[in-house]
């Protein structure tokens, strides 16, 4: 038994034994690697670089550009900066956000930090190229950097034309028989008061007339003090006969030798009208029952887009007939009219009257309707049985006054 013990106990003392020699190992594995891993960095160290080394601005403008600052070394450094060469004329400053610097922490090992250099030309600074100098140092001094930024100062250029002249909606669309007004926004940059003539030119036949917002009058020039701004409408008639599609506007506003322009588009979309009627403008005729009457009406497309498949319908008292020539129009160009002859036989039984005929002529998207008097009368064969029995009986009494006369 004693044996066992003595036996456990060795066991106990190898194994502390390997784990010490273990860790021995370990520790001096790491140390190696934490000795490959020397930090290489130097004792101290700083640098600064613009961001954007060239720059170019119009007059009037100012600059914003950053300047990078790394500190390279293993302590912390406060740097300090300065202009160090500006040319007159500008003003210059080191800042962060909305406030100026003349100096930055930089803590070891950080990121890199970034600050502002800011320059602006005075106005009456002229156009060219200028160069500016940043230095950077550290608090004792040792360490120092400095580089160095162009900025290309152009002059602004000036607005094309001294009148202003704009419009949200330069493109309005709708039928021939529609009214289209357009609003313009004129403002004046001429720099003194001044009397604007408006002109402005459309398709022929068209109406085209400048006025004041919401009144009705018509105006050919506008007074305006220098930079002032007012809307203007134009409105827009189009001729009725305007066939679809787009027509542009020209609108020059001018005033000596300056002068703005706008182009104003109106697209006509096609539309649909038909119209009929007779030349004389009366709508009756006169006939007999069962023969045939006859009136000539026309067919007329007073809209912007061709009409087709024009047909005739009637409506008219039982057993009465009407019928057109010709029975359809297959297609009626805008402005152009047609002739048609519509033939009205009454009935047999038709009363002596007063009658109603209405004619539908119906297209493409349109149509017209006309109600036609027909007066039926009395045959003039009649008449002249009338007046054949009138004979007879004047006869027969003539004959029998003279046969009575010889007894």
């Amino acid at each position: 038994m004693r044996s066992n013990v003595i036996n456990k106990a060795l066991f106990a003392l190898s194994l502390i034994l390997a784990l010490c020699i273990g860790t021995s190992f370990i520790s001096s594995g790491l140390a190696k690697e934490e000795k490959g891993k020397e930090d290489k960095r130097p004792e101290r160290g700083i640098s600064m670089s613009f961001e954007y080394p060239g720059v170019i601005i119009d007059k009037g403008d100012d600059v914003n550009v950053d300047l990078i600052i790394k500190n390279k070394g293993k302590r912390d450094e406060n740097v300090y900066f300065k202009v160090s060469s500006a040319p007159a004329g500008w003003k210059t400053k080191i800042k962060t956000f909305n406030f100026s610097i003349t100096s930055i922490h930089l803590p070891e090992g950080e990121e890199d930090m970034h600050v502002t250099f800011y320059a602006k030309p005075e106005k009456d600074t002229k156009p060219g190229t200028y160069k500016f100098k940043v230095d950077a140092k550290t608090e004792d001094g040792k360490f120092k950097v400095s580089h160095r930024v162009h900025i290309t100062l152009h002059e602004k250029e000036k607005e094309k034309g001294e009148i202003k002249l704009t419009t949200s909606y330069p493109v309005l669309r709708g039928p021939n028989d529609a009214k289209f007004e357009f609003s313009l926004d004129v403002t004046n940059k001429t720099g003194k008061d001044n009397t604007f003539n408006l002109m402005a030119k459309g398709p022929k036949d068209w109406r085209i007339n400048f006025k004041p917002p919401y009144e009705d009058k018509y105006i050919s020039s506008l007074r305006l003090k220098s930079n002032e701004n007012r809307s203007l409408n134009v409105e827009v008639t189009p001729d009725r006969f305007s066939t679809a599609g787009e027509y542009l506007i020209p609108v020059v506003i001018s005033a000596g030798e300056s002068k703005a322009e706008a182009e104003l588009k109106v697209t006509i979309t096609g539309s649909y009208k038909l119209e009929a009627g007779t030349a004389t403008g009366l709508l009756s005729l006169g006939t007999v029952k069962g023969k045939e009457g006859n009136i000539s009406i026309y067919v007329k497309n007073n809209g912007s887009a061709t009409i087709h498949n024009i047909e005739f319908l009637s409506v008219k008292p039982e057993n009465w007939k009407v019928e057109f020539k010709p029975e359809k129009i297959d297609a009626l160009e805008p402005g152009n009219l047609k002739q048609v002859e519509v033939s009205i036989v009454p009935a047999q039984e038709a009363l002596v009257g007063d009658y109603a005929v209405g004619l539908n002529i119906s297209g493409e998207k349109s149509s017209d309707n006309l109600e036609l008097r027909v007066t039926v009368k009395a045959s003039a064969a009649w008449g002249w049985i009338g007046i054949g029995i009138i004979v007879l009986v004047i006869v027969g009494l003539f004959g029998l006054f003279v046969s009575l006369g010889r007894r």
